[in-house]
């Protein structure tokens, strides 16, 4: 079973060091002195089965001294609610695994949710809900126009993130394509530390150009750095200069970098960007999904922020956008929604009216009162720095205990996923045959996992990694399921020489990933079968309940 609940859990120290070190064959990158302070929840201490394991022991030990880290002393982690309702998940057979992937064309978007034992295909819209959410959706107010829950939504937003501004949608891709369609030309580029896949999307559905400036640590999965997701602030005063500023109409900050591994943004960089912004007259937005997860982590690892609540440094984000793009989805712990904020009245009166057409009214814009209740509060839930230590903890106990044995995932640990490196991991499959797809097929079939695949499926040409996602649903699972996910990526590791590529049958014009079908690519000595789950998992295993 998993969870419909509530949420909430502690914090730590600091440190900081410049150097380079290498870590049994995992290198970390040079810091600058001054620029951070990494001490982290996911090098705390885990108990299990009465076995006490320093977790990354080795792996993060000379990490720890090099840059000064405290370790916590908590030895458990346990999750910060009580579970007030369950639902039920379905069992099923490797085989009928097997039967549904080929019927869905080895497309997991496409097999029902039903057939899903442990669902990590998305954090977005999957979060279990919190007692206040529930109550705080009976008195939605469901007015056409001018709903009291709008204004206390208004509030909630405003409070947090600052704008003048706040244009509700019933997600984040919506607030998307309203501001580039008001935003962009043709001939518009658009730089960002790395487009998710809606973004990118909406920005050439419009004759954009979408452009990814990550800095060069980004590229390289096992690099240990605590800021991957920072934008090369070089090569984005090099477009502005090669290209002009009349063709960048605004520059994009995704926090976290959800299509760099869930990597932190810091600080100093959304200060840097924005000061070459503001000096080229060019409008800096934030995609804001996971705020509250990048200022967590900007707490954990930068200089001078050890001290401030999560609730200050978002504020201090904020306050260096001009704007920002958010789903409610994921860091509003709501099913639906999302909003556009702007300090812009001219550009917001243009919002609204493409609002109007598309989504509707500005006081509701495609949400339910009850919706709009339910990220009110969600959004402060997100906040509070025991969900937070919690989450980010969680998150890191996967990632390590399968890298621990191997298994190569961007390192560190992102904030809602865990990332594994498809390539590294099934090196037999060039990127042309989708490594990231045949290793979520395998998961699948294994142990009937749903994750996604985020490289050469995803994003074509631009892609530089093939990276398989496990996006954990926030408040659903248990460590006990968590545990099950280890188990089944270490029995799929160790027999990965089985696994084959996969080509295209079908594909659509956008955001193929979602629709595409696949055939196996096999060698006439092949059997029909790419991969086939082993034995002990053929039948039901009551450890699966």
């Amino acid at each position: 079973m998993r969870r419909s609940t509530s949420a909430n859990r502690g914090s730590e120290r600091r440190g900081s060091k410049a150097g380079s070190v290498l870590i049994q064959g995992i290198r970390a990158a040079p810091v600058s002195a001054g620029c951070v302070s990494w001490r982290t929840r996911f090098t705390l201490p885990l108990q299990i089965s009465g076995i006490v394991s320093l977790r990354p022991g080795l792996l993060y030990i000379l990490l720890l001294r090099s840059w000064s880290i405290r370790t916590p002393v908590v030895k458990t982690i346990i999750e910060p609610f009580r579970i007030k309702s369950v639902e039920p998940i379905r069992r099923t057979t490797a085989q009928e695994r097997q039967r549904l992937l080929e019927q869905a064309g080895y497309n997991l978007f496409l097999i029902s949710s039903e057939a899903i034992l442990i669902d990590l295909l998305t954090d977005s819209g999957t979060a279990a809900m919190s007692t206040e959410q529930w109550a705080a959706m009976m008195r939605g107010d469901e007015s056409y126009a001018g709903s009291p829950s709008f204004e206390r939504f208004r509030a909630a937003v405003q409070n947090i993130f600052g704008f003048r501004h706040i244009i509700p949608t019933h997600q984040g891709r919506a607030a998307e394509r309203i501001l580039f369609s008001v935003i962009c030309r043709k001939d518009s580029i658009v730089p960002n530390n790395t487009h998710f896949d809606t973004t990118r999307a909406n920005i050439e559905f419009c004759g954009a150009r979408a452009l990814d400036l990550p800095i060069a640590e980004a590229h390289q999965p096992s690099l240990l750095h605590p800021f991957k997701g920072n934008m090369d602030t070089s090569r984005l005063e090099e477009l502005i200069e090669r290209e002009g500023r009349e063709r960048v109409p605004l520059v994009m900050l995704t926090v976290t970098n959800n299509s760099g591994g869930g990597q932190p943004v810091s600080m100093s960089n959304i200060r840097a960007v924005k000061e070459i912004c503001s000096r080229r007259g060019i409008p800096l937005y934030i995609d804001a999904c996971r705020f509250a997860e990048n200022a967590y982590f900007i707490k954990l690892r930068e200089r001078g922020y050890a001290d401030k609540t999560p609730l200050e440094i978002a504020r201090e984000m904020f306050s260096h956008a001009d704007g920002c793009t958010m789903s409610a989805k994921k860091d509003g712990l709501a099913n639906i929604g999302g909003f556009l904020g702007t300090h812009d009245d001219s550009l917001a009166q243009q919002e609204k009216n493409l609002l109007i057409l598309t989504e509707g009214f500005p006081t509701y814009g495609g949400l339910a009162g009850r919706d709009l209740e339910a990220i009110a509060v969600g959004l402060n839930e997100a906040l509070d720095e025991d969900y937070l230590s919690y989450r980010i903890a969680s998150t890191a106990y996967l990632g390590d205990h399968i890298s621990r044995e191997g298994v190569p995932i961007v390192q560190p640990p992102g904030g809602h996923a865990i990332y594994i490196d498809a390539r590294a991991f099934l090196p037999q499959i060039p990127p042309a045959q989708f490594p990231g797809v045949a290793l979520a097929a395998a998961l699948y079939v294994e142990g009937g996992i749903r994750s996604v695949e985020i490289g050469t499926l995803m994003f074509g040409e631009h892609a530089t990694m093939d990276l398989v996602r496990l996006a954990i649903p926030r408040r659903v699972y248990t460590q006990s399921h968590i545990d099950y996910v280890v188990e089944v990526i270490l029995e799929v590791w160790r027999r990965r020489a089985e696994i084959r590529g996969f080509e295209i049958a079908y594909q659509a014009p956008f955001l193929r990933h979602f629709t595409a079908r696949f055939r196996p690519v096999l060698s006439r000595a092949e059997p029909k079968t790419p991969f086939v789950s082993s034995p002990r998992r053929t039948k039901p295993d009551p450890a699966e309940s």
